[in-house]
């Protein structure tokens, strides 16, 4: 097994997105109370054991996916991702607590889907794991007749996790937090290099159609971002973001002034110059110089967002509504608006408390109620417009 360290340097700012996964209280709850404490663990092993806390009815993967996968749907794919991300998670508690291989938590997260772990993300600064390169487990799939991997089974999954507020971590994860926070971007982070490092790898080695990238909260802030940095290179992954971080001083800023102008152009409209025409919002975005379009194709991020959650809910802020999605469908429709940038799903039946509308149990719960966005997210069409815009060329000096 590999491992990728984030070197020293890069930016000592700050990002927003933090919340506690994996809360100690919880652990207690989970263990019982006084003397039946121990009884209680063991009977239901550790809150944390695949058994315990993951999904109840996602199967494993056999020779039946030869012909029809499960993979397919991706309502199944969104839960297995939300695993593995889980597992980025307790390999960092797993290491925490000293935890080995053969009795850590982490594997039984992503072992019964027939994956292996190949690489793990590490900031040398603490030295604490963030993110994780899983690949197809052919030797185990064999084990149980699965000769050939599932159609829609990435070869690889990049996954990072978000904010853990405990010692080992908490001050590296608390400043990329801030960091987002205040300047609504993570390149700064030299977890961002090693992400986007690694990211580069694996598709080199399996090409892009056979690699997946998934996050939550701040880890989902990072997979936007260097899903980003390679789509603008023309390399398109596959993306999944977990309650992906929508609060910055930034935007509030950015709102705060595209709210004056558009005040100032209605003043305007109601009151042109003399000789000045009037253009209409159309026509004055298409004068607009290096905003033309490219006609290319484009690179759309799934986001899941909880709009109880108030880190993420500004993703839902858009123009149209919400429309109804069966979530027993075997495929999400892929028409969401011609325009649309991402694929955005909202949770319409689910936790309504803060800590648990930002957690990422929710998204392999077996009685989720989703919606998926008829049009664009404006939050997400701002973070990508730069994609699909070519920036106006550069003013020719005169000598």
């Amino acid at each position: 097994m590999m491992k990728i360290r984030a070197g020293e340097g890069g930016g000592e700012g700050g990002e927003a997105d933090g919340v506690v996964v994996m809360d100690e209280s919880a652990v207690e709850e989970k263990r019982g109370e006084g003397n039946k404490g121990e009884e209680v663990a063991e009977v239901e092993g550790h809150p944390y054991d695949f058994h315990v806390s993951g999904p109840r009815n996602l199967a494993s993967p056999n020779w039946r996916d030869l012909i029809r996968s499960s993979w397919r749907d991706p309502n199944y794919k969104r839960m297995v991702i939300a695993c593995f991300i889980q597992a980025v998670y307790l390999l960092e508690l797993d290491r925490q607590d000293k935890r080995t291989e053969e009795n850590g938590l982490a594997p039984k997260w992503w072992k019964p889907f027939k994956y292996k772990l190949v690489q793990t993300l590490l900031d040398e600064r603490d030295g604490s794991i963030y993110g994780a390169i899983l690949e197809w487990d052919r030797s185990a799939a064999l084990s149980d007749f699965i000769l050939l991997r599932p159609s829609g089974a990435p070869r690889a999954v990049l996954v990072l996790r978000g904010t853990i507020l405990k010692s080992s971590t908490i001050r590296r994860d608390l400043e990329d937090d801030l960091r987002y926070l205040a300047l609504e971007s993570l390149k700064g982070s030299v977890r961002f290099g090693g992400a986007l490092q690694a990211l580069k790898l694996v598709v080199d080695r399996f090409g892009s159609s056979n690699v997946c990238i998934g996050g939550h909260s701040l880890g989902a802030g990072f997979a936007l971002q260097v899903g980003k940095a390679l789509a603008k290179q023309g390399v398109f992954v596959e993306c999944h973001l977990f309650n992906p971080p929508s609060v910055s001083l930034a935007m509030s800023l950015r709102i705060i002034g595209e709210k004056a102008g558009s005040v100032w152009k209605r003043i305007r409209a109601v009151m042109p110059l003399s000789g000045e025409p009037v253009l209409d919002r159309e026509e004055a975005k298409d004068s607009k110089p290096g905003l033309k379009r490219l006609c290319t194709k484009k690179w759309v991020p799934h986001l899941y967002v909880n709009n109880s959650d108030y880190i993420c809910c500004h993703y839902t802020d858009r123009a149209g509504v919400a429309a109804d999605v069966t979530t027993d469908e075997p495929e999400m429709k892929d028409d969401v608006g011609d325009d649309a940038a991402a694929k955005l799903f909202v949770m319409s039946k689910g936790p309504q408390k803060f800590l648990e509308a930002h957690g990422l149990q929710q998204w392999w719960s077996d009685d989720m109620e989703l919606q998926v966005a008829a049009h664009q997210s404006k939050l997400i069409n701002r973070q990508l417009r730069s994609l699909y815009t070519i920036p106006p060329p550069p003013t020719p000096v005169k000598s």
